[in-house]
């Protein structure tokens, strides 16, 4: 799928923006998202070096997904181009509790290290995830709802993309009655 901006955001109008491809697979072992992204060099940014760090500063591709075993709360995975994960989960965006290290690593990440082609950096990112973090055996017969951002607010120019349109007047992933089905 390929992830779009909105338009009516004006953080996203009047300037050039990335191009980010994401193919969603589903296995009983793993939720796994492979991000192809193109972006103009003013959209990439690479400074953080932690992980549960300010991801979305950076050049970033996020996935949230609603609770399948709780759905009143959600997840937010949001990867760095460096694979650096914040990682948290809670009802809104007011109320996350931080994954611990030891649930971070269990998010297999994967990352196609940056190359330049004229004014665009290309890289990639796999993110796996597996359902023991909802506390489930096996991903097999659930239905998995939530949706696959790219931003990078602290880049010279931030923009903001979604794979499923977010009716909001400005830039709010934290929204998950816009979440649809994979």
């Amino acid at each position: 799928m390929l992830l779009k901006p909105n338009m009516n955001w004006v953080a996203n109008q009047g300037k050039a923006l990335p191009t980010v491809l994401a193919e969603v697979e589903v296995t009983p072992e793993y939720f796994t998202v492979n991000f192809t992204v193109e972006e103009p060099s003013d959209c990439f940014r690479a400074e953080v070096k932690e992980d549960n760090g300010s991801s979305w500063e950076d050049s970033c591709v996020e996935i949230f997904l609603q609770n399948p075993a709780n759905p009143a709360e959600y997840y937010n995975f949001e990867t760095t181009c460096r694979g650096y994960l914040l990682a948290a989960h809670g009802p809104d965006r007011q109320n996350r509790t931080k994954l611990s290290q030891e649930e971070i690593d269990s998010v297999i990440r994967t990352k196609q290290l940056a190359s330049v082609a004229g004014n665009l950096v290309c890289w990639g990112m796999t993110v796996q995830i597996p359902p023991s973090l909802f506390g489930l055996r096996t991903y097999e017969g659930v239905t998995l709802r939530g949706n696959l951002y790219k931003c990078a607010d602290k880049s010279k120019t931030p923009h903001y993309l979604s794979a499923f349109e977010i009716e909001t007047e400005k830039p709010d992933f934290h929204r998950p009655e816009f979440f649809k089905e994979f």
